[in-house]
């Protein structure tokens, strides 16, 4: 095997040195082609987890559940998603890098499609959890690739590369999922994956060199971690996720399922630090820069995956727009970055990293708090500037943080601290999106209660509101004046919760802003790593 051109099928562990080793010359083309090909996986398992949130109700009517059941679509991704991510590194040491993503990305392909043909609620729940399992891996894997195999110099490419996945896949996630929906029906959204999975999985098995399995290993497996992680993160997922709907700790299903997160998650969390061969290297966040890093990218992901909620949410309740509008105006968001993203390795050679990614959530908040002062005539074309600013923050952010938080990581640790970067910047997203649902609903109801007490029939222009849509409902076909009256009252009624319901969602993109800003000054709190300064100095 050349030195140059390390195979990247090679072991995470094992290829540490030649990654080293490689720090001044450029990558092959093999692996670059690899690269590229474990980053289509990567973008799929991201779109996938946006893709149906503009189409829930049409396959909520197609499987034929509720709206408070259909929520489980999206949930048991999220669930399969994020127990698998650290898991990856362990996974791939027993049966191979290459054995491992071929593998998951085939069953991620085959339960896409098997998620089509789902009839009913449990079959769906079923399906698109296993999705989310075998498909969780291709993210980390891709970025595991970019430290191990890239020399210094050329990781800021590796990272845009990935950065474009992160940011780009859920921003047009759900303008795919609107488009599929309206036009062809809500089965055609997972379908989307089969030619690109296709794709990947061809040209890895045709540059990936085979690796001996080492079943080995499972007798060293940390068996008391994997178990209470996964026990942990599935039923703190399903707290986050149900939370709202279910009022929170007033449901008794709620309150055990907190009750049996944190108790597993403590378990995890004491054992990993105890035991000789941790399945997460958790010491690793004692390292400054990762661990403020990895705090970062917690808010990166509350903010990724809260505003990709957010905007939808307001389109639909407010707006009333259907699923390919509103996918329509999130396009926005992901479309600039197509453009941005590949000019970032550009950018971090002539800037610091630290004051790259702190710009870029910067102007991510900046773009939130332009949405603070909403009124109910706030739609699409008012979000479009927004949301240029937005796309420009997010493609000037992902690819500096990580090279800040991973930048003094040793290779041989790589693996590892992606297992764990990936995994909190999804957790940050899921409790961003259960943060942000409860602000909205309690902010909703605080304006309602303070509108409602100036809607006193007391008043004059009260009444002579009542007055004139009485008479708007006896021009329009009610005959009775009596019920033209009581319409009249539910049409005002309807007014001030909309008014409400638009200044609840404002003051949720004021705490959107807020967190972002906090993202910002962890990554500004980072010192200037001494790896960094030397893949800059690469260049």
């Amino acid at each position: 095997m050349s030195t140059l051109a390390p195979s990247v099928s090679t072991p995470v562990s094992q290829a540490a040195p030649e990654a080293a080793r490689q720090d001044l010359d450029s990558a092959s083309p093999i692996v670059w082609i690899s690269l590229l090909a474990a980053m289509i996986g990567a973008f799929m398992a991201i779109l996938n987890i946006q893709i149906t949130n503009a189409s829930l109700l049409n396959i909520e009517g197609g499987i034929g559940t509720g709206v408070d059941n259909g929520s489980w679509i999206s949930t048991s991704y999220l669930i399969g998603e994020i127990v698998v991510i650290p898991l990856t590194d362990y996974l791939s040491r027993v049966f191979s890098f290459r054995n491992i993503i071929l593998a998951h990305a085939t069953l991620f392909g085959a339960f896409s499609v098997a998620c089509a043909f789902a009839h009913d609620l449990p079959t769906m729940i079923a399906m698109r959890a296993l999705q989310g399992y075998f498909g969780g891996v291709l993210i980390p894997m891709a970025f595991t690739l970019v430290f191990t195999k890239l020399p210094k110099g050329q990781q800021p490419i590796g990272l845009a590369m990935f950065s474009l996945a992160v940011t780009f896949a859920p921003a047009i996630g759900p303008t795919i999922g609107g488009y599929l929906t309206e036009n062809y029906g809500w089965q055609t959204i997972f379908f989307v994956n089969v030619i690109p999975t296709a794709v990947m999985v061809t040209t890895l098995y045709f540059t990936l060199e085979r690796q001996p399995i080492q079943l080995s290993l499972l007798k060293e497996g940390d068996w008391f971690g994997i178990a209470t992680m996964a026990i942990g993160l599935s039923a703190l997922q399903t707290v986050l996720e149900e939370g709202n709907k279910d009022d929170w700790f007033g449901s008794p299903f709620i309150v055990k399922l907190a009750i049996i997160s944190a108790i597993s998650l403590s378990l995890f969390i004491a054992n990993e630090l105890i035991v000789e061969k941790p399945l997460l290297r958790l010491r690793l966040l004692t390292n400054r820069n990762f661990g403020l890093g990895t705090i970062a990218a917690v808010f990166l992901g509350f903010g990724l995956f809260g505003s990709i909620y957010l905007l939808p949410a307001y389109l639909g309740q407010v707006q009333h727009y259907n699923a390919e509008q509103i996918g329509n105006v999130l396009a926005w968001t992901g479309l600039p970055q197509l453009i941005l993203i590949p000019l970032v390795p550009k950018l971090m050679q002539r800037i610091d990293a630290r004051y790259l990614a702190a710009f870029g959530l910067l102007l991510f908040a900046y773009s939130s708090f332009m949405n603070t002062t909403m009124s109910p005539d706030y739609s699409g074309d008012q979000f479009w500037i927004p949301n240029i600013v937005r796309a420009i923050g997010q493609a000037l952010t992902l690819a500096p943080l990580s090279n800040v938080s991973l930048g003094s990581i040793a290779p041989q640790d790589a693996a590892a601290a992606s297992g764990i970067s990936n995994m909190m910047r999804n957790l940050g997203g899921a409790i961003g999106t259960a943060v942000l649902a409860t602000i909205v609903t309690k902010r909703e109801q605080f304006h309602s209660n303070i509108i409602g007490q100036s809607v006193d029939l007391g008043r004059e222009e009260v009444r002579s509101r009542i007055a004139g849509l009485t008479n708007y409902f006896l021009n329009h076909g009610v005959a009775d004046t009596a019920a033209a009256h009581q319409q009249a009252i539910i049409a005002l009624g309807k007014v001030v919760k909309q008014q409400a319901l638009v200044q609840g969602f404002s003051d949720t993109f004021m705490v959107l802003g807020v967190v972002l800003v906090l993202a910002g000054l962890a990554i500004l709190a980072t010192s200037k790593s001494k790896a960094a300064t030397n893949g800059a100095a690469g260049h």
